[in-house]
């Protein structure tokens, strides 16, 4: 109601003060209503004057001209500017790619590509993407596009070219090397999906999952992740979940992934002004990891979506929380379409952990901190051991031991990552000594 008013003002605000050329066309007829003492208090007549003078110094003298719409545009653009930092307005461009960064489809080839020597180098294309049907390979260099050359085009502005509507065609031409001439290759654009989930096994029993923003399909593909882990792992000791650098995203694929490894219970909570905002995200019963521990690492890059997975899981004890001090962003955005491929991104809600805990300014504090550093193993001269001695006695079973381990991954590089594990080993060496079960060495 208030921005019908506040438009109705405006309009005839610009119509009396604002001599606007070339109108053909007589101005809708206008229904005046009664406003009541609290919507003055709402529509400050003296500041709409003083914006419709504003507007007129611009569109006089400005030293390049500038047209009404876009002088409009960028006055809806700054109602928001100053609310927050979230709270923005979404033209058509801006609302298509968060579209695309949502859902995590766009049209395309499918092809990772980055710069080298000024030429766009195909770093690797993605399995059954039309990028990989046509014959494209890791190590190509894309020399044209279409017949316009690439080389000094920057990465973006060279994606950009590559993608496209579903069903096109686009003509590569590219440099292979052991070839004697450029290959040209057509390609027929697709719908590509690009998962934001990926999982490993870091060392036989423990699992490590990488989630590097919250998607419409990231928690589905958090439970795929998990289950194909158990698959490789049936005895699962511990699984790692990687939040660092994560910017966050959708509320609802943060509320499955937890939802997958709780067993019940509140994961989010909202609250905002609308009676729509005030809402509580519940986790149902079952979880897939049957009990398994948990290790969550988070960072000051860790955001919004991965503090309510971090938070949930640090209130209800599921999961020991690993590394630095979270960004905390605790406001929850809604996306308004304007019905003209335009948006609004308007902050609407607070979130709180289960716990009543809002992050917002705050951050999650891990369990454990642990500062990025270098891991770096001093050199130690050779010792002499037992087994080095002439006549020493063998081992009682006749037989040397085994080395330990021999397909583990070496992520001394990554000394916050080697610390979640040494930490899920605690778990496991803490859970036998308490069951009583035989203790194994890792």
């Amino acid at each position: 109601m208030y921005i019908k008013y506040f438009l109705t003002a405006i309009a005839a605000a610009l119509i009396a003060i604002v001599p606007i050329a070339a109108v053909n066309a007589e101005p809708p007829e206008v229904e005046i209503n009664t406003v009541s003492s609290d919507q003055e208090e709402r529509l400050p007549l003296r500041e709409l004057r003083l914006f419709t003078q504003v507007f007129d110094q611009i569109r006089r003298g400005y030293v390049e001209e500038v047209t009404d719409t876009d002088l409009l545009e960028n006055a809806i653009a700054g109602l928001l500017l100053e609310l927050d930092p979230h709270s923005v307005y979404l033209n058509q461009t801006d609302y298509e790619e968060l579209q695309e960064n949502a859902t995590g489809e766009y049209g395309g080839l499918g092809l990772q590509v980055a710069s080298e020597r000024g030429m766009i180098k195909v770093i690797s294309p993605i399995d059954d993407s039309p990028a990989a049907k046509a014959g494209i390979e890791a190590g190509d260099f894309i020399v044209e596009v279409d017949g316009t050359p690439v080389r000094g085009m920057t990465v973006q502005k060279a994606i950009d070219k590559l993608r496209g509507e579903k069903g096109t065609s686009i003509k590569l031409t590219v440099f292979r090397e052991g070839e004697k001439a450029p290959l040209d290759i057509s390609v027929i654009r697709d719908t590509i999906q690009v998962s934001s989930v990926r999982s490993r096994i870091i060392e036989p029993g423990y699992g490590y999952v990488r989630v590097s923003q919250f998607q419409v399909g990231s928690g589905k593909d958090f439970k795929k992740e998990l289950l194909s882990l158990k698959e490789k792992e049936p005895a699962l000791k511990g699984l790692i979940i990687d939040l660092r650098n994560n910017p966050g995203g959708l509320v609802p694929a943060s509320v499955e992934m937890v939802d997958a490894v709780l067993d019940g219970g509140t994961v989010v909570y909202t609250e905002g002004r609308l009676p729509s905002a005030n809402i509580s995200f519940d986790a149902k019963s079952g979880d897939l990891l049957q009990g398994t521990p948990i290790v969550v690492l988070i960072n000051g890059g860790s955001a919004s979506a991965s503090e309510i997975v971090a938070g949930a899981l640090q209130d209800h004890q599921r999961a020991a929380i690993i590394g630095t001090q979270s960004f905390g962003k605790g406001s929850v955005q809604t996306v308004i379409p304007l019905g003209d491929g335009r948006a609004v991104k308007l902050t609407t809600a607070r979130y709180f952990t289960p716990n009543g805990r809002s992050i917002q300014a705050e951050g999650i504090v891990p369990d454990i901190i642990v500062e990025p550093a270098e891991i770096r193993l001093y050199k130690k001269r050779k010792q002499v051991r037992e087994a080095d001695l002439d006549g020493h006695l063998e081992q009682a079973d006749g037989e040397k031991k085994k080395a330990q381990n021999p397909d583990k991954e070496d992520i001394t590089d990554d000394n916050q990552l080697y610390e979640a594990l040494n930490v899920l080993k605690g778990f496991q060496l803490l859970r036998k000594r308490v069951s009583g079960e035989p203790e194994t060495q890792n």
